[in-house]
């Protein structure tokens, strides 16, 4: 593990602790009826804070940037000035660049007057081609929230149109008998049903000028590639948590077999909840059990104590199998597709998805690159496609959380 690793472990179990006692600050000065404003603006700092390794918490993963060397840029300026009939001459070129390369190390206070005469970037015929704007070949892109359902689920692979999962529907019960009692046959009789998972399509339609693939200095094939996944992602995981099964995955939240318990307010939920939603499903389930909410239901997860006065959150000290923190020991996860708490949503859901849900890949993301169809508009078309199913295959396993009395 890494030190930057265990360096923000050890600060985000700091911060619970100083979150904790300021909540508790929170909740004696409401007990006392006095103001909180000041708790308040401590708590949002510190919610801020701990926010900011929930990226570690659900996905351990870093990035670098890499900087631009000013001595290579300046090399790449040499090289464009000083070609044939660039129409600028040696000595000129020679001034303008030392005099660049001075303001570049030292700033415009490190330039003489002589120099700044020399280095005028508002005018193009005096310095300002040696002083050209930097273009960043880095594209700005907002970041795109997905449910991670597929994570938590399990998965299978088909060659088919769809899938078929053999399912016991009922069983019988053994009895008791003496010894010279007459046996029955048990009811009720064993039974086996088949659950059927459908593969559905998703596709999305792009079309790209024939110049701006050849003039473009990003490789826009490549960015569409990209995007295509991302949003494909992004529509999957949105059905697999509110899909209505027709012609799309369907949602868990939205199967009327999965477990609904009803929150002891229609305004509020509390621990009890938690801990009665955990208690809801067979033990088997239970114990493999994960959490899934959004980033808003955490914000009010973390306040929530049991009746021993303990939160039910806990920041974790270890990061060996990937997750940090707890809900009554149970991991989570943050899905964004998951409703915010009110009257009648199901903001929390809970249990073993892997045996639960089953997502099934029919098609990976194939993309079509089409250059006939609008030729004469001068665009090339690209068509991508995936086909994939999901749904509740053992509503047992899942029980969720409504706000109602």
């Amino acid at each position: 593990m890494s030190e930057d690793i265990k360096n923000a472990i050890t600060d985000l179990g700091q911060t619970f602790n100083e979150f904790k006692k300021v909540n508790d600050q929170r909740l004696e000065s409401i007990e006392k009826g006095e103001g909180t404003a000041y708790v308040d603006e401590k708590m949002t700092k510190l919610e801020a804070k701990m926010d900011s390794y929930e990226d570690m918490n659900q996905k351990l993963t870093t990035a670098e940037a890499n900087a631009e060397n000013i001595k290579s840029q300046l090399d790449e300026l040499r090289t464009v000035v000083t070609r044939p009939n660039s129409g600028f001459e040696s000595k000129q070129v020679d001034d303008y660049l030392n005099a660049f390369d001075t303001y570049c190390r030292k700033g415009l206070e490190g330039l003489d007057a002589t120099e700044k005469k020399a280095l005028t970037v508002s005018n193009d015929s005096t310095g300002g081609y040696l002083a050209p704007p930097e273009y960043v070949k880095e594209l700005l892109k907002t970041i795109t929230e997905m449910s991670p359902i597929r994570s938590i689920s399990k998965i299978r692979s088909t060659s088919a149109r769809s899938i078929q999962v053999p399912k016991r529907e009922a069983t019988f019960a053994a009895q008791w008998v003496s010894e010279s009692g007459t046996r029955t046959e048990s009811t009720p009789s064993y039974r086996v049903g088949l659950e059927e998972l459908p593969a559905h399509e998703l596709y999305a339609l792009v079309d790209i000028s024939e110049q701006d693939l050849e003039d473009s200095l990003f490789n826009l094939e490549a960015e569409m590639q990209s995007e295509f996944a991302t949003q494909f992602a992004v529509a999957e995981g949105t059905s697999f948590v509110n899909g209505t099964s027709v012609g799309q995955p369907e949602g868990f939240l939205q199967n009327g077999s999965v477990g609904d318990l009803a929150s002891g307010s229609n305004t509020a939920y509390d621990a009890d909840d938690l801990i009665a939603l955990v208690h809801s499903i067979k033990s088997d389930y239970s114990k493999n059990g994960t959490w899934v909410f959004n980033r808003n239901t955490l914000s009010n997860i973390r306040k929530l104590k049991d009746g021993a006065g303990q939160y039910v959150f806990q920041a974790g000290m270890s990061l060996q199998n990937g997750v940090t923190n707890t809900i009554l020991g149970h991991p989570y996860v943050e899905a964004t597709d998951m409703p915010n708490a009110a009257q009648d949503a199901s903001m929390i859901a809970f249990g073993d998805f892997a045996k639960g849900y089953m997502i099934v890949d029919r098609i990976a993301l194939a993309v079509l690159r089409d250059p006939f169809t609008q030729a004469t508009t001068g665009n090339v078309r690209y068509i991508a496609r995936k086909r994939v199913g999901g749904q509740v295959i053992m509503p047992e396993a899942i029980v969720k959380l409504t706000q109602k009395a």
